[in-house]
């Protein structure tokens, strides 16, 4: 039964004995000498709308909204709220309930986050009986009404991919070069804004992945690689933009056209984790003491409290300490589980946070110690920007080491415990890592904050809904101009309150 939305409708029951048609903002306290007149406006109102309303409420009853959640403790906790906040705007319509997924919820394997697994599940599951899949993060906001206005713009019974396009400016290697000649060709969806495959795709999709599996491969920027998959070299339908789906504050003015929002820049719960309470640790090599680690002091190392340098020589001017291991040209696994080993045995604090970053990733501190409000450092937490190996063929998750990687100190603990460690000492820290917490259970947590690669190397529409914390490398840019740019501290407030709306032309 739909609950009843305002006291009126009692009044509206005795005086009329119909049933409850309260608009959702009417006052209980209506005065006695306009009750009526009242009332009577609303039911003429209602029963104008009711042919719209049982339209509205089929078609609601034909989409899948699934929530691309995770789950560590915050993260589920976000996209539940926003479950029931989808469940609350369709009962207020007065009808049946939607069907609403959670990506964390519907399937143990670690690649279910990739979706491209999982369309067979769709197919399978609500090919016959549904139009449309939705999905979205958990801080997309959706106003239901005008989502289902838009998609009726879209003949069911075709083959769409709805959302809204961002593009490359100039080729970037995080698309492996992909349209070198003109990368502003090949457009793919902003996850945020929320995404839509109609369920002829969806089958379409569902029918080629079981004929011809996934292949074992590396799962980088996963809304470019789905529409790549989407696309087929042409054989596919392409992205379709659709203008209702924004990535706008939900304070802007633009937000009453927009069947879609994005609530959150920089998730905040309370106070930030304490300077002390965060131990960074870069790593670094002979070779780039002169040129990369000035880089480092001129720009975020006065934002932490607790730093250390680890390398294969140990220079008292910077100081830089010497772990013992060889330098390798790539991997540096031995390094990081040196780090860790260290980190949990061999200091004299309890610091409940550790981050490594190479000795060219720009990293905003200050930020941090804002998002780390958000977990609990008593919970294994593995955090930094997902990558993926394999994914199709039950590989693993990973947390790309470039943008930063962040542990808690529990997760140091069950990852050291359980012995699992580096078969080589250049063997790739951050794959390592990933298999390690795989296979004791612990789930990789996605913050798209931290960057591997370099501000120019994301769409700008991307990069404006975000107070980004981390980018990584110093080729072809001036890293301090970028740190000042991007990540300052003073930057702060005009980040706040403006949410990053400028887009900045000069990198």
């Amino acid at each position: 039964m739909p609950r009843e939305r305002g006291g009126c409708c009692w009044l509206l029951l005795a005086l009329l004995l119909l049933p409850p048609l309260c608009a959702p903002d009417l006052a209980i306290s209506v005065a006695a000498e306009d009750a009526k007149e009242q009332i009577e406006q609303l039911v003429s109102q209602e029963s104008e709308k009711s042919g719209k309303s049982n339209k509205i409420n089929i078609e609601l009853q034909e989409i899948v909204f699934v929530i691309q959640s995770q789950s560590n403790s915050f993260h589920s906790k976000r996209a539940e709220d926003l479950e029931r906040n989808i469940l609350k705007q369709a009962e207020e319509l007065g009808k049946e309930l939607p069907r609403v997924l959670l990506i964390h919820q519907m399937d143990r394997h670690d690649g279910a986050w990739t979706i491209l697994p999982l369309m067979q599940d769709f197919s399978a599951s609500y090919g016959r009986n549904s139009s449309w899949i939705f999905f979205c993060e958990e801080d997309t906001r959706i106003q239901i009404v005008k989502l289902l206005e838009t998609l009726r713009r879209f003949d069911k019974s075709k083959e769409w991919f709805l959302g809204k396009a961002l593009y490359d400016e100039e080729s970037t290697i995080i698309h492996h070069y992909a349209f070198a000649e003109n990368p502003t060709v090949f457009k793919f969806p902003d996850f945020a804004a929320g995404w839509v495959l109609s369920i002829p795709l969806v089958n379409k999709l569902a029918n080629k992945l079981k004929s011809e599996p996934l292949k074992s491969d590396f799962t980088i920027d996963l809304k470019h690689e789905i529409a790549l998959y989407i696309w087929q070299k042409g054989n596919g339908p392409h992205l379709t933009p659709v203008p209702e789906f924004c990535t706008d504050d939900l304070n802007s003015y633009k937000a009453v056209h927009c069947a879609t929002m994005f609530s959150n820049f920089l998730p905040v719960c309370g106070d930030p984790v304490k300077k002390e309470d965060i131990f960074v640790a870069v790593k670094t090599c002979r070779k780039f003491h002169r040129d990369r680690i000035p880089i480092v002091k001129q720009t975020w190392e006065g934002e932490a409290a607790l730093v250390e340098y680890y390398s294969d020589y140990a220079e008292t001017s910077i100081p830089t300490i010497d772990l013992g291991v060889p330098n390798t040209e790539r991997g540096h696994c031995g390094k990081t589980f040196a780090i860790l080993e260290r980190f949990l045995n061999h200091s004299s604090s309890k610091t409940p946070w550790l981050v490594i970053v190479d000795d060219d990733t720009l990293i905003s501190i200050f930020r941090l110690r804002k998002l780390l409000s958000c977990y609990d450092p008593n919970e294994p937490v593995f955090l930094g920007e997902r990558y993926g190996y394999g994914l199709g063929t039950g590989g693993y998750s990973y947390i790309t080491g470039g943008g930063g990687m962040v542990f808690s100190r529990e997760a140091i603990q069950k990852l050291l415990a359980s012995k699992c460690q580096c078969y080589s000492n250049d063997a790739p820290d951050d794959m390592v890592l990933g298999m390690c917490f795989s296979g004791l259970g612990i789930p990789i947590t996605h913050c798209p904050l931290f960057h591997q690669a370099r501000p120019m190397d994301y769409p700008k529409d991307y990069l404006a809904h975000q107070i980004p914390i981390s980018f990584h490398k110093h080729w072809n840019v001036d890293p301090v101009k970028v740190y000042f740019t991007w990540l300052a501290p003073k930057m702060e407030d005009s980040f706040t309150e403006k949410k990053q709306r400028r887009i900045r032309e000069d990198l």
